[in-house]
Formats: C-alpha cells, sequence, structure tokens
C-alpha cells in the first residue's frame, strides 16, 4: 500500500495454557502377600515397616486463560467483525466516518495517510481524539505506512528520512536497526502504534516503479539480514510491525494500486527469492505480515494473493509456519475493486485466512465489508470458529504490545529530529566506508 507524500512535508505477554500430563502409576512399596507366597521371605516371622503417611491428594492445576481468551469469549459476533476491520477516514480530523467507524462498528483500527495530517499538533490531536472516542473499548490499531522516502505520513515539522534503499546499500544491519528504531519513534511520538513497514520485497525488476527504491536491496540474503534488522528496530520503540508485500512484490511491472500484477516464477524461484526475507522474518517472530493484490501463478493463478486460501492459509501458515497477524493490502485498490465488489473481496479474504482487512477509504465500503462478513458468519460461510481464530490473533497482539486508550501528550519534534539528523550523519559516514 502506497501514498506518496504530498508535502514535504506486543498489550502485557500473553499467558501460555498450562498443560498438565498426569504422573505413572506408583509401582506398591511392598510386594503383596500373593507375590511372595512360597518363597522363604513369606515364611519368616518380619515386623512390619511403619506406614509412610499418605499424601493429601492435590488438585489438578486447572489451565490459565489469557486475557485474549477472556476477552473473546465475553464479545458478540459483531464485535468479532469489528476488530477484523481496520479503516481509513477523510480529512484531519475525526469526523462522522471516524466516529461511525469506532462507535458503531467497534473496528479493530484506524489507518492515517498523508491527507490526514496537517502539522504536529494535529496529528497528535487526532490520535487522542480516535482513542477518546473509542472509550475503554479494545484499543485501536493506530496506522500507518512509515517507510522513509517518498512513503512518509509525518507532519512538515519533522525532517525527511532516505528511503530504505539507501540503508540497503551500506549493508549494514546496525544500521538498518537504528532506521527502525527511529521509524518507531516517529510513530510513538504522535500515538501511533502500527507501522506498516518495512518492505521486504527484494528489488528484482527494474521496470517496477510501485516498490523501486522502497525495498532494501536486490540481493534476497542481504534484504533477510537487514529488513529482519529493521523491523526489529521498529519493535524496540513499542511499535508493531507489518513486513509486506507478501509473497513478493518486487517482480512486478504494474502497480496494484491500478491494475493487476501477474507474476510468473515458479515456486522454487519464489523460495529462493522473493520468499527467503519473508521466512527469515517468520523465523525471528515477525508479528504481523501484509499479503499483497498480486497473482503469482506457481501459487494460484485464479485470483490474488490476499484473497487465496492457497497462499494465505496454505503457503503463509502451514508451510512457513507464520503464527502471527496477517494483513491484506488495500482493499480498495483497483488490483482488487475492479474485479470484486467489496462484500465479496472481504468475505474471500476472511475465507483466505487474513486476520485484518485494510478499508482504507469510503464509508459504503467499510459497511459493505462489516455487513458481508457478518453475514457469512450468520448464514455458516464463514463459521465462528474462524471467526475466532482472527480475533484471538488480533487480541493477542494487543495485549502483547500494550497498546492503550491513554492519550499522548505533545510530541517532542525537537528530539525526533535530533534522532534524524544523527542517523543520517551515520548514514553518510557507513556510505562513505562503503566499496
Amino acid at each position: 500500500m502506497r501514498r506518496h507524500r504530498l508535502l514535504p512535508a506486543l498489550i502485557l505477554t500473553a499467558l501460555t495454557l498450562a498443560a498438565c500430563g498426569g504422573g505413572r502409576e506408583r509401582e506398591p512399596l511392598f510386594p503383596s502377600a500373593d507375590q511372595n507366597a512360597g518363597t522363604p521371605a513369606a515364611t519368616a516371622a518380619v515386623t512390619p515397616a511403619p506406614a509412610s503417611p499418605t499424601p493429601a491428594p492435590q488438585p489438578a492445576p486447572v489451565p490459565t486463560e489469557s486475557p485474549a481468551e477472556r476477552r473473546l469469549a465475553t464479545m458478540t459476533v459483531e464485535q468479532k467483525v469489528g476488530q477484523l476491520l481496520v479503516a481509513g477516514i477523510e480529512g484531519v480530523e475525526a469526523g462522522e466516518d471516524a466516529r461511525q467507524a469506532i462507535e458503531e462498528y467497534q473496528v479493530g483500527g484506524i489507518i492515517l495517510f498523508g491527507y490526514n495530517v496537517d502539522s504536529a499538533q494535529q496529528l497528535t490531536g487526532l490520535t487522542n481524539r480516535l482513542k477518546a472516542l473509542n472509550g475503554d473499548y479494545i484499543p485501536l490499531f493506530l496506522c500507518v505506512d512509515e517507510e522513509g522516502g517518498l512513503v512518509s505520513r509525518m507532519p512538515p515539522e519533522v525532517a525527511d528520512v532516505p528511503q530504505a534503499l539507501d540503508f540497503g546499500q551500506t549493508g549494514d544491519s546496525t544500521l538498518c536497526a537504528r532506521l527502525g528504531r527511529l521509524l518507531g519513534a516517529e510513530c510513538a511520538a504522535f500515538g501511533l502504534n502500527v507501522n506498516c513497514a518495512p518492505c521486504l520485497d527484494i528489488w528484482s525488476n527494474p521496470d517496477n516503479t510501485v516498490i523501486g527504491g522502497r525495498a532494501l536491496g536486490t540481493d534476497p540474503a542481504a534484504v533477510s539480514r537487514l529488513g529482519s534488522a529493521l523491523w526489529e528496530g521498529i519493535t524496540d520503540r513499542g511499535v508493531i510491525p507489518v513486513a509486506k508485500h507478501f509473497p513478493g512484490h518486487g517482480d512486478t511491472a504494474a502497480d496494484s494500486h491500478v491494475g493487476l500484477p501477474v507474476v510468473e516464477k515458479s515456486l522454487e524461484e519464489l523460495r529462493r527469492q522473493e520468499l527467503l526475507p519473508f521466512q527469515t522474518a517468520i523465523d525471528r517472530g515477525i508479528p504481523a505480515i501484509m499479503v499483497a493484490h498480486i497473482v503469482e501463478t506457481s501459487l494460484d493463478g485464479s485470483c490474488p494473493a490476499s484473497l487465496s486460501p492457497k497462499v494465505v492459509d496454505g503457503l503463509l501458515r502451514r508451510e512457513m509456519g507464520f503464527q502471527g497477524v496477517v494483513f491484506t493490502d488495500d482493499l480498495t485498490m483497483a488490483a482488487v475493486a475492479d474485479t470484486y465488489d467489496m462484500g465479496t473481496a472481504a468475505v474471500l479474504a476472511v475465507e483466505a485466512g487474513c486476520d485484518v482487512l485494510l478499508i482504507c477509504s469510503g464509508e459504503a465500503n467499510l459497511t459493505a465489508a462489516y455487513e458481508s462478513i457478518l453475514a457469512a458468519v450468520e448464514e455458516g460461510r464463514i463459521p465462528e470458529s474462524r471467526l475466532d481464530e482472527s480475533v484471538q490473533r488480533i487480541l493477542t497482539l494487543k495485549y502483547q504490545t500494550g497498546l492503550s486508550n491513554e492519550p499522548v501528550g505533545p510530541a517532542d519534534v525537537e528530539t525526533v529530529n535530533a534522532q534524524i539528523r544523527a542517523l543520517l550523519a551515520l548514514l553518510s559516514e557507513t556510505q562513505g566506508q562503503t566499496p
């Protein structure tokens, strides 16, 4: 997902279920009379040993419910459906669309773009107002795409940060971790808690303009190493990173904002290239991954990856072992919207195994997604147990990360800019040392 910047301008650690295995039955301390019959010892006079005290029976430990499980058990179907949706809003204030999304649909989150931001004070006020609308309900995902370079949502008072490729070309994982910490600090300063970054795409097609310098590089091993350093840096600032665009958007020529890209690579080629950074991130515990609106013909030639059970449930979850939260890219993008109506796309995304659906524009789109998923659950097309799987993953991530409805104070823009200047100096120094 991408919007160009128009102006120069996880929840406490989740409790695991205690598994209580029964012990083996004790063998008798002494052989029974029947066992001793006919033996010399059985005919000898013996003084019985004093009986050992019988330990009092102890109740079996009861598995402890996690906060996510306790909350899930109290939720209505309508509330569960709401948690799957992250809505976009219009303007720089929390207007009627924000109120409807939060109060009526009880959405899981809000995503902001450049057109929602005009100053540091305004952005802080907006995130605090969204939290206030949410009251004491489950904390919101407050999301942005803050990558640096052309893809930035920071207010004009915040200095520019170079694109990811500039850092990736240094090959320095420490520098990329510093970049991640800075991006996380930028988000946290304004009350934002989810950063849809980094791009783990391999920029393997020179004609690809939608990714380009947003990628860390062209080498799968380097992007794997540097990309994980970057997202781990974001988590260091208490912000949730969402790695994108699975299963890899770097070899496309088309832009999924305006059309449906098609990639024709074998599964073995994908495993050696596009999938490698995502597998590395999964192995290192990435909490969230965004699935792209692209057709990978070797995986599923009939629909976009974001709507494909073969890609999401089959490849990402079962084969690659990802147990975190799966985000869709924006379902209002042309790659999906030109073929599917919003209600159909939303239901297909849930059936594919996605947890969070980005509905980045249009009140009518949000309504269609909400009502269609709810109807699919009520009709039995989507089992409520499937809904529960996604909601539990979402709630677990929110509790693990410690998301809160508490307002944040005024952003310390001067400190953020000082961190940017220090990072730029370090980047320049590292670039000078790079052969």
